[in-house]
């Protein structure tokens, strides 16, 4: 199965912290009662009554703060009798906890609206991450794919990082692609380079073809909408092709970091002796794409990566060492390579992954050993 990408929220903690916000108004009323009820040395602790309410405010509903008003002005009066209060004191401090309980509905109000567009917003977020980046399937053809994902932006599911793996008549076509930038002129330039890239993918010849598709893709939205922050984006962009038919793999870098191929025993950077321009700085220059080709047959592994994972830095300022660590991963199950990594470049980070990450392991499985026949020598 492909390794998840996507933060996961803590879910536990989460829940544990709302159980908690919810008791605390009751929880704070009891304690102020309790302490008033034993206090022996004349002082009263009723006006700390109106911690209830403005708690409750920030996590309960309008109802539940209005009823935790309600509750906090019945214990008023009840302290009141208890402690022989004068009715004037009584009604002043009635007049105080109903003040705050209004402002706590106010304020219990403008959250709850808060919160409900706050989930449609989130929704909404959802429905274009499986439209943009869908999740890659766990095999196509003879690879497999596992993939890493995570957004820099805080509670972020979509970022300038991109990818798409594509089954085409006999081979299969996988893109990774980082956009220059940050935040939602990013996201609409990958989602431009996707759309382009989906079009294309199944009629381009080769990947040749397919890099000028996407060149071209990124240009007519430009043309389209010359104010768009998109137009005046560049993306590093790694296409790859593995055929069925032979145990080999073609790669298309375009200003892209290389992947680390581990084959035969070593790990490796793939090298690109003439990798083109980014997309859309194409125009900077005449020249023709080239495509590479290296083994990869049963048993190997490509990782293909952004420079959220290589660019990566310790305290010391030193880059994290992707190469060596995928090498002490060689004997790791491809399904556990990712999630190993994703947790290593967080031990790693002295601030944080504070760049998109993004990550795709293909690879060839192992051929299954031959069924011994029943002559078959031990």
């Amino acid at each position: 199965m492909p390794t998840g990408g996507h933060r996961l929220p803590a879910a536990t903690g989460t829940r544990a912290q709302f159980n908690l916000g919810l008791a605390l108004p009751v929880l704070a009323l009891a304690l102020v009662v309790i302490a008033d009820l034993i206090n022996s040395e004349g002082q009263h602790f009723d006006r700390l009554l109106v911690i209830g309410p403005a708690l409750a405010a920030i996590t309960w509903s309008e109802r539940g703060t209005l009823a935790i008003g309600l509750l906090a002005m019945v214990l008023r009066v009840f302290l009141g009798m208890a402690q022989g209060d004068p009715a004037t004191d009584v009604v002043a401090a009635e007049l105080v906890l109903a003040a705050v309980t209004l402002a706590a509905l106010w304020v219990s109000r403008a959250r709850t609206r808060y919160e409900r567009d706050l989930s449609e917003v989130t929704a909404v977020a959802e429905v274009v991450q499986r439209v943009l980046l869908r999740p890659l399937a766990p095999r196509l053809g003879s690879v497999e794919l596992h993939l890493l994902y995570v957004s820099a932006a805080a509670k972020a599911r979509i970022g300038g990082d991109f990818y798409e793996a594509v089954r085409v008549p006999g081979a299969v076509r996988v893109m990774l692609g980082d956009v220059q930038g940050k935040g939602l002129g990013a996201v609409e330039t990958a989602a431009v380079l996707l759309g382009a890239y989906r079009a294309a993918v199944t009629e381009a010849p080769d990947l040749a073809a397919l890099a000028d598709r996407l060149e071209e893709g990124l240009q007519r939205y430009g043309a389209w909408d010359p104010d768009s922050d998109a137009a005046e984006r560049f993306a590093t962009v790694l296409l790859l092709e593995l055929p069925d038919d032979r145990d080999l793999v073609r790669l298309l870098s375009c200003g892209h970091p290389a992947p680390l191929l581990q084959h035969a025993g070593r790990v490796r950077a793939v090298p690109f002796a003439d990798p083109s321009l980014p997309v859309n700085l194409a125009g900077l220059c005449a020249s023709r794409h080239h495509v590479e080709e290296a083994p990869f047959g049963p048993g190997d592994r490509l990782l293909l990566f952004t420079d959220g994972v290589s660019e990566t830095r310790d305290r010391a300022g030193d880059f994290y060492p992707l190469e060596e660590r995928l090498r002490g991963w060689a004997d790791e199950p491809g399904s556990r390579v990712l999630n190993l990594l994703h947790q290593d470049l967080g031990l790693y980070s002295a601030d944080g992954l504070d760049d998109d990450v993004a990550a795709v392991l293909v690879v060839r499985p192992p051929e299954p050993a031959a069924v011994r026949g029943p002559d078959a020598l031990p």
